[in-house]
């Protein structure tokens, strides 16, 4: 290609991906919504329990199952979501009419209310809505009260709301996210929160037309005690967790580009369609989507990104392909990588490409997919910090350090700047699960989190996607990010 050909791809693909793929538990652009085939099972209806990371698409999900848009949409992915009414049980917006937040779930809970009867108390609300029937608006502690005193009322609504939906050939589907904002600083009270959620969602079951959905961090379920009541196996049965293949993850940012604005898009669906003799391009309600073939075929993909960026990471081709390149080194200890980062290392290669490498024979140069992951890394940390303040206080003392190195090395550092103990250390947010149990055990949370990697020797490892973030070393990796005012 051209330098002006290319300078023309990069503006496009900046114009393209958003600086912030946050959702924010805002409805999603129809645009940006792309289903990853694994994920098709996590929008059913019968699918109760999704699990997921940070960045993974849990409140991405949660937010598009909301708009009627978006679910005609998602209509051939999905046919189920056609007839169906969505509630709001929680989410990271107040709405108060809807469901208690944070501060008025702590006083019911100090009131004596167990959550379960907080959460049928949720249900009753959206239940009431469906039947046209009246329950306590004023307070939650009335409507709370009113469904832990007559359990009779909640069993009628139940049975009243299914019939009601099936007489409108309709299904009613209520989602919960974002449960993270209600545990405080008490994983035990995350614990019994969770536990009596699941409870209330199982309860719906025996009811044709009605559903919910919990979405949950992984650190939310994996390891805890949240699924241990009464056939609790029936809800287990239906749980998908949320991950992005390299496939995935090259599908959703060709729907990002081919839906770019104006002649942005125009210029990036027709090197699309040039590298893939038969355009597998179509709209849906304006929005150009990739053919479910083009999802599954990854030959497809590395065609794509190899006219973005080539074939090689360097001068030759020992320095491996762009096309699992730029996922491979986002990912994190468990080998997982999210779309957030991806597109985020994307965005920021192509401003760096435009900036430093004008003349380059394709628009994407490797140096600059490198500097991309860079800022990735630094998105990724920041975001961390949001869900897991405690991380960025472990985190701090280990800039310097050059990985792979022994536990001992890190337990030094931590001992040096924090303490003998983790429990000295005054957090204010939910904790290192384990921290109870020394450095050994915030290690296990570390691991868990995919922070840290525990290599078959026994040292700790870190993968670029927080290393780079955290300013630590390794040789011939990516470097970190350097501290403020030095290069």
């Amino acid at each position: 290609m051209t330098s002006e050909q290319n300078q023309t791809i990069l503006r496009a693909i900046i114009a393209a991906l958003p600086e912030d793929t946050s959702p924010h538990g805002e409805t999603p652009q129809p645009r940006h919504v792309y289903v990853p085939p694994s994920h098709i099972k996590a929008l059913r209806l019968e699918c109760g329990l999704v699990i997921g990371g940070r960045g993974v698409g849990k409140t991405f999900w949660s937010a598009a199952l909301r708009s009627d848009l978006i679910r005609r949409m998602l209509g051939d992915s999905v046919p189920d979501l056609s007839r169906i009414t969505v509630h709001t049980g929680y989410s990271e917006h107040p709405h108060l009419d809807a469901y208690p937040d944070a501060d008025v779930f702590k006083s019911l809970l100090e009131n004596g209310y167990e959550a379960y009867h907080i959460w049928r108390a949720v249900i009753a609300r959206w239940l009431a809505e469906i039947v046209f029937g009246s329950m306590p608006q004023e307070k939650w502690i009335d409507s709370t009260k009113q469904i832990k005193d007559d359990p009779e009322q909640f069993g009628r609504l139940l049975e009243r709301a299914n019939n009601e939906l099936g007489s409108r050939n309709e299904y009613g589907l209520i989602v919960f996210d974002a449960l993270d904002r209600l545990g405080g600083d008490d994983w035990h009270r995350m614990d019994r929160i969770v536990r009596d959620l699941l409870r209330v969602v199982l309860s719906l079951k025996p009811f044709q037309r009605l559903h919910g959905k919990v979405f949950l961090r992984e650190d939310q379920f994996a390891g805890r005690q949240v699924m241990d009541f009464t056939d609790a196996s029936k809800l287990l049965a239906t749980k998908v967790e949320l991950t992005w293949g390299a496939l995935d993850l090259h599908g959703l940012l060709w729907q990002y580009l081919c839906n770019a604005p104006e002649a942005h898009g125009e210029t990036l669906r027709q090197l699309y369609n040039s590298t893939i003799s038969d355009p597998p391009l179509r709209t849906i309600d304006g929005v150009w989507t990739l053919e479910e073939y083009v999802k599954r075929h990854e030959g497809v993909h590395r065609w794509l990104f190899a006219a973005l960026a080539g074939k090689q990471m360097g001068r030759d081709h020992r320095r491996g392909v762009p096309y699992t390149w730029s996922v491979g080194h986002l990912a994190d200890g468990r080998g997982h990588t999210s779309p957030r980062s991806f597109l985020a290392a994307i965005r920021a290669a192509a401003e760096d490409s435009q900036d430093r490498y004008p003349g380059h024979f394709h628009p994407l140069h490797y140096e600059s997919i490198k500097r991309g992951v860079q800022k990735a890394s630094a998105i990724r940390v920041s975001e961390l910090a949001e869900d897991y303040p405690w991380v960025k206080t472990l985190m701090e003392p280990l800039g310097g350090v050059t990985v792979p190195c022994s536990f001992d090395t890190i337990e030094e550092r931590w001992m040096e700047k924090l303490g003998e103990s983790p429990q000295k250390i005054a957090f204010v947010s939910l904790p290192p699960e384990h921290y109870e149990e020394g450095w050994h055990g915030v290690r296990r949370d570390l691991d868990a989190l995919g922070i840290f990697e525990r290599m078959i020797d026994g040292r700790v490892n870190m993968p670029d996607l927080y290393r780079v973030g955290f300013g630590l070393g390794r040789r011939g990796g990516v470097r970190p990010i350097p501290k403020l005012g030095k290069e």
